[in-house]
C-alpha cells in the first residue's frame, strides 16, 4: 500500500504549476544530485534537458524552462526569494551562462539546451523530461524522469518501494478502508490521520508544519489582495483581486498577515458579501501563482486557491469559533482525502484534465469543511463525492499554455462548489446515497482515460483552442 504523508499533499513551492514548474525544478535538482554521486560536476561541460508530451506544448507558458535552469541552478522552490526567480531568469538568458549546484559554469543557451518535443511523448507519462550530460562533446550521463502531478516526481522506471520502515497504525488504500477504520476506533478522520502521521514525525512536527503550511497559504492570499497589475505571458490579464478587496475592505492597510484576517473576520457576513470574498481568497492566491509568487500546492498549483479559500470561510464567516487545532485538524482531513485520489485516479491534469485539479482539491476542501462543522465520517467523505461529482469531466484547457484563463477562476468555483457539497453533507443521511467516495474516485479515473488527450493540458483544445496569445519567450 502506497504510504502518503500530509506534507507530501501540501508542498510549498512557487507557481504557476505543480506538475510544470515544481516537478521539473525538483527533477533537475535530484538529477544533479544523482550525477554528483557518479561524477565530479566540473567534469561537466554540457547539458541538455529534452521535454515531451504536456510539458513541452504548454511548458513556456508554465514557466518549465524556467523551472529547469533554476533547479539546474541549485536553486530551491521553497527558499529562493521571489525577486531571485526573475534575476537567474535574466543572468542565464543575457550571458548563456549556468552555474550548475550555483557552482560550476557551463554554456548554456535557453534556446539550445532547453530542447521542446510537443509532438511525443514518453511512455509512462505526459509529463517527461531527459537530462543529458556532456563532456568532450561525448554523451557520458542520460536520465528520464516523469513529472506526475503536485510536484511528485518519479523516475523512469522507478517502482514505488511499499517496504520500508514505516508502519502506519491505519494505512487506507480507499475510502471503504479509511470509514473502517474511523468505525473500528470511534475516530474522526482527522484523529486517525494524526496516528499515521505520527509515524513519520513528532505531534510537534506536525504541528507546527502545518501551521507553517497555513501561514504561507495565508500569506499568499493577502499578498495578492495587495497587488495590482497586469499577469505577464501575452493575454494581458488584469489582476482583480486587489479590485475586488478595495470594494470589501476600503483603502485599510495592515501591519501583517493575521491583523488582515482578524479585519475580515469583522467584515458584514451576509450571503453576497461572503461570496464576494471567497472569490476574492482564491483568485488572490492564483493570481500570486500565476507571477511565479510563493504558494501550497494544494494538491496542485493550479488548485492553490480552493483550500485557502474556504479555510478562511471557515474562520471567518462559518460561525465556528474557530483556534490553530481546528485549522490543523482542517489541513489533516483535506490532506488525507487527497491522498485517496492519488492513490486510485491522478492529481495531473496531464493526465486527468482539471477535474484532477480543481475537482479533487475541491473534494479535499469540502470533506475538511465538514468534519470541522461537526460532520461524521459518513457526511465528510459523502461532501467530497459531490464536490468531485459536480467536477466529473472538466476539461484543462489553459489559454496560452498560461495558468491564467480559465484556471484563476476556476478556483473560486471549486471553492464555492466545496462549501455546498458541504452544506449539502451536513443536511443528508450518508445512509441514503447512491454514490460512494470510491464510486466518483473510479470514475474520475475511467473519465480521464476516456478524455481526448487535446484537453489535458496541451492547450490544443478547448478555450485554448479558440483565443489566440503571443507565447512568451522562456
Amino acid at each position: 500500500m502506497e504510504k502518503i504523508s500530509v506534507f507530501d499533499m501540501f508542498k510549498v513551492g512557487v507557481g504557476p504549476s505543480s506538475s510544470h514548474t515544481l516537478g521539473p525544478w525538483r527533477a533537475a535538482q535530484r538529477w544533479l544530485k544523482e550525477l554528483a554521486q557518479k561524477v565530479k560536476l566540473d567534469e561537466v561541460e554540457e547539458v541538455e534537458v529534452e521535454l515531451y508530451g504536456s510539458l513541452a506544448l504548454t511548458g513556456k507558458g508554465h514557466g518549465t524552462d524556467l523551472a529547469v535552469m533554476l533547479g539546474l541552478s541549485g536553486e530551491d522552490p521553497v527558499f529562493i526569494p521571489i525577486p531571485r526567480i526573475q534575476e537567474v531568469k535574466q543572468q542565464v538568458r543575457t550571458s548563456h551562462r549556468l552555474a550548475l549546484s550555483g557552482k560550476h559554469r557551463i554554456i548554456f543557451n535557453p534556446e539550445q539546451h532547453i530542447i521542446m518535443k510537443g509532438g511525443e511523448t514518453l511512455p509512462e507519462h505526459a509529463n517527461g523530461l531527459v537530462f543529458k550530460a556532456y563532456t568532450q562533446g561525448n554523451l557520458f550521463n542520460e536520465a528520464t524522469y516523469y513529472s506526475v502531478g503536485g510536484g511528485f516526481v518519479k523516475k523512469a522506471g522507478e517502482e514505488q518501494d511499499f517496504s520500508d520502515d514505516i508502519q502506519l497504525p491505519y494505512p487506507s488504500q480507499n475510502g471503504e478502508e479509511l470509514l473502517a477504520h474511523c468505525r473500528k476506533g470511534e475516530m474522526r478522520i482527522s484523529d486517525m490521520v494524526w496516528a499515521n502521521e505520527q509515524a513519520w514525525r513528532s505531534i510537534k512536527e506536525i504541528r507546527e508544519g502545518l501551521l507553517k503550511i497555513w501561514q504561507v497559504m495565508l500569506n499568499s492570499m493577502y499578498q495578492g489582495c495587495y497587488t495590482e497589475g497586469t499577469l505577464s505571458g501575452g493575454l494581458n490579464v488584469k489582476r482583480r483581486a486587489a479590485n475586488m478587496h478595495r470594494k470589501l475592505m476600503g483603502e485599510k492597510q495592515f501591519k501583517n498577515a493575521e491583523a488582515w484576517r482578524a479585519e475580515v473576520k469583522k467584515r458584514p457576513n451576509d450571503f453576497s458579501n461572503i461570496l464576494k470574498w471567497i472569490g476574492c481568497f482564491a483568485m488572490a492566491v492564483n493570481e500570486e501563482n500565476a507571477s511565479f509568487g510563493r504558494i501550497v500546492t494544494a494538491p496542485t498549483n493550479g488548485a492553490a486557491g480552493v483550500i485557502p479559500a474556504v479555510l478562511m470561510y471557515y474562520i471567518c464567516f462559518s460561525g465556528e469559533d474557530v483556534d490553530e487545532d481546528n485549522i490543523v485538524d482542517f489541513l489533516m482531513v483535506a490532506g488525507e482525502v487527497g491522498t485517496l485520489f492519488k492513490k486510485n485516479a491522478t492529481i495531473s491534469a496531464a493526465m486527468g484534465g482539471c477535474q484532477a485539479e480543481i475537482g479533487v482539491s475541491s473534494a479535499m476542501a469540502a470533506a475538511a469543511l465538514t468534519e470541522c462543522l461537526g460532520g461524521s465520517v459518513e457526511q465528510a467523505l459523502m461532501a467530497a463525492e459531490i464536490a468531485m461529482e459536480h467536477h466529473l469531466g472538466l476539461t484543462c484547457d489553459p489559454v496560452g499554455g498560461l495558468v491564467q484563463v480559465p484556471c484563476i477562476e476556476r478556483n473560486s468555483m471549486g471553492a464555492i462548489k466545496a462549501i455546498t457539497a458541504s452544506r449539502l453533507a451536513l443536511d443528508s443521511d450518508p445512509a441514503d446515497a447512491c454514490v460512494s467516495l470510491d464510486n466518483i474516485i473510479k470514475t474520475m479515473w475511467e473519465t480521464a482515460k476516456d478524455m481526448n488527450h487535446k484537453y489535458k493540458e496541451t492547450s490544443q483544445g478547448g478555450l485554448a483552442a479558440n483565443i489566440s496569445v503571443k507565447m512568451p519567450e522562456c
